[in-house]
């Protein structure tokens, strides 16, 4: 080989090893890396993210009024008092975080910008290797671990969904995503239309709505919302009577919890007073002269979809002044000046906002592999909706929509770190979920029944998520008030785990 051909050669790549890594440092990567620090801190562990900093979500939403949906008091870690008001905005909700990292010192734990790229696993060396690229650098780099703990989330943070309609490049205004936001966007004294009826839309318009000329909301068919104050009384009247806050926390998080449940029992028990409650709650705060039957009245039954909350009624406050509207209808193509609708009106906007949701991703779209061969995720079937067949020593955390995600993260994180020191005393190298010979004859089904929970990002992608059971244990029931209790008595020697 002549000098030439050495000197070109790539340099090796090195490899780290840990115990444990954690693919991601959103809400739930770095609740994840706390609990191991508290509950497993023999284990070396290290946290990749691909963004520049902490936050996930929090961190790649940047558009006007970015908050939460879900109450801070159990969106929060259980571990960390929530001391703000319940609906937080993005900024609040990194800052909490941060306070997680420095209190806990987690910063040395995590690496940001890097990308995980590939996954695989050898049965041979009961490892997985994982393989990354420094994306400010373009540097690749490899890791090895033990087990492998995906917090990543389950949408593509690069880029938002927007639905391909006709003569969409004739438009002469600036089209945006919420989830892209960009920077230089001046829309002061503009006319905005923002297509979409879910929570981003209801944040997006009353925030805009101040300085913009006006803003519209386009919707295809409504959405339910509750409304109210942006405090909890309950805490509020606890704090009056100086009760310590980590007492706050623990109490106020169990009434939110428990009037959830209620209120989530009656959805399926009586969902037209359900209904007819929450319809009426919006046309007391827009008058009867205003058509809630068409803006404001959902065909499908509370909670089919997500129930977004709007503090402070603000989304009804723009429209009752007159600063916001909302149109329901249908878009039969772009044109020069905005959207022309199926009813024949043209809609006329100087900048349209495609708050139109997520393109869904399972696992990151990281390429995954066991012993050489390709993983289908959509070939598998999964276990609580955390670990999967034939897939060794791994966990995802996908939280709940009808309660917050974070208390899902939470019971994740102990279900790891319980998992990890019950397989050091099996002295166990591997551990996956079978099949036991009395699920076999198990009628497999769609991730999550569409009858039940259908948003559109979820139907668009559900052929890429693994397979359910008509058994709870092989479901992500979303039902976090029976898995408070199920998940923590598992017990780690049953028939579908399989260890050696």
């Amino acid at each position: 080989m002549n000098d030439a051909a050495i000197l070109s050669r790539p340099a090796p790549v090195k490899t780290e090893h840990f115990d444990v890594l954690i693919a991601g440092a959103g809400i739930s990567g770095v609740g994840g890396a706390y609990h191991l620090t508290q509950q497993c801190p023999d284990k070396s562990f290290v946290v990749l993210e691909a963004q520049e900093s902490f936050g996930g979500t929090w961190l790649t939403h940047k558009y006007p009024g970015i908050r939460s949906d879900s109450d801070l008091h159990t969106f929060g870690y259980r571990f960390k008092p929530w001391k703000g008001v319940p609906i937080a905005t993005a900024a609040e909700i990194r800052s909490y975080m941060g306070e997680v990292i420095e209190e806990n010192d987690l910063a040395r734990h995590i690496r940001y910008q890097h990308r995980i790229t590939a996954a695989s696993w050898s049965s041979q060396e009961n490892l997985w290797t994982i393989d990354a690229v420094r994306v400010d650098t373009g540097e690749p780099l490899r890791f090895t671990a033990n087990f492998l703990w995906m917090c990543q989330g389950y949408y593509r943070h690069e880029q938002g969904y927007t639905p391909e309609w006709p003569g969409m490049e004739a438009y002469k205004g600036r089209i945006v995503h919420p989830q892209t936001w960009p920077t230089d966007l001046d829309y002061t004294g503009k006319t905005v239309l923002v297509i979409g009826s879910g929570a981003t839309a209801a944040t997006v318009v009353p925030a805009m709505a101040a300085d913009c000329a006006h803003v519209t909301m386009l919707q295809r068919s409504p959405t339910y919302f509750r409304s109210g104050r942006n405090a909890i009384e309950l805490a509020e009247q606890l704090r009056e009577l100086q009760v310590e806050e980590t007492w706050i926390h623990e109490i106020v998080r169990r009434k939110i919890l428990h009037d959830q449940a209620l209120f989530t029992k009656r959805t399926f028990d009586e969902p037209e007073t359900v209904r007819d409650e929450l319809i009426g709650a919006i046309r007391a705060q827009l008058g009867d002269d205003y058509d809630v039957d068409t803006h404001f009245t959902p065909k499908y039954r509370p909670w089919r979809q997500r129930l977004a909350f709007v503090p402070d009624g603000d989304l009804f406050k723009g429209i009752a002044s007159g600063k916001a509207s909302v149109v329901t209808d249908e878009i039969e193509r772009f044109t020069e000046a905005g959207v022309l609708l199926k009813s024949g009106r043209e809609l006329q906007a100087d900048i349209i906002v495609t708050a139109t949701g997520f393109n869904l991703c399972v696992l990151g779209d990281i390429a995954f592999s066991v012993d050489g061969k390709p993983l289908d995720f959509g070939d598998t079937v999964t276990w609580r909706g955390m670990m999967f067949t034939g897939v060794p020593n791994m966990v995802w955390v996908f939280g709940y929509f009808r309660a917050s995600w974070t208390l899902r993260a939470d019971l994740v994180g102990d279900f790891v770190c319980r998992m990890l020191k019950h397989m050091g005393d099996r002295q166990a190298r591997k551990v996956e979920v079978a099949l036991r010979p009395e699920d076999r004859d198990m009628k497999l089904l769609p991730w999550i029944d569409e009858e039940n929970f259908n948003p559109g990002y979820m139907q668009r992608g559900m052929h890429l998520l693994p397979k359910r059971g008509d058994k709870p244990e092989w479901a992500h029931t979303q039902d976090y008030w029976n898995e408070k209790d199920q998940i923590p008595a598992t017990n780690l020697d049953d028939a579908a785990f399989v260890y050696s």
